[in-house]
């Protein structure tokens, strides 16, 4: 069982940044693929970034160039710095954990463990 905690959203401009963190424990963090989702109001819940255990990276095309994601497992936590924030970024943003093949690292339903949300409000 692995749970999980979200922080670091809010309000911000557009053009800048905000980096969110979500704290992991209850399980060998290391072993899983983390990822970030997000769902704004009447979307789907859409892929934002996803790193490896092995750290490989996907990224939305969307968000290409502008977030980062990374990850630290000896404190358990992973990362999502995003730069050049845009108001279509606004949504609300979920840490996630599994263990899905590279070819389905894409599909929400792969990933076992899920954060409450952090809401990112980006005024244009």
């Amino acid at each position: 069982q692995v749970q999980l905690v979200e922080s670091g959203g809010g309000l911000v401009q557009a053009g800048g940044s905000l980096r969110l963190s979500c704290a992991a424990s209850g399980s060998i963090f290391s072993i899983y693929t983390m990822a970030w989702y997000r769902q704004a109001p009447g979307k789907p819940r859409e892929l934002v970034a996803a790193i490896t255990s092995g750290g490989s990276t996907i990224y939305a095309d969307s968000v290409k160039g502008r977030f980062t994601i990374s990850r630290d497992n000896a404190k358990n936590t992973q990362y999502l710095q995003m730069d050049s924030l845009k108001f279509e970024d606004t949504a609300l943003y979920y840490c996630a954990a599994g263990q899905p093949a590279l070819s389905a690292l894409r599909l929400p339903s792969m990933y076992y463990y899920w954060g409450q949300g952090t809401q990112v409000t980006v005024s244009s």
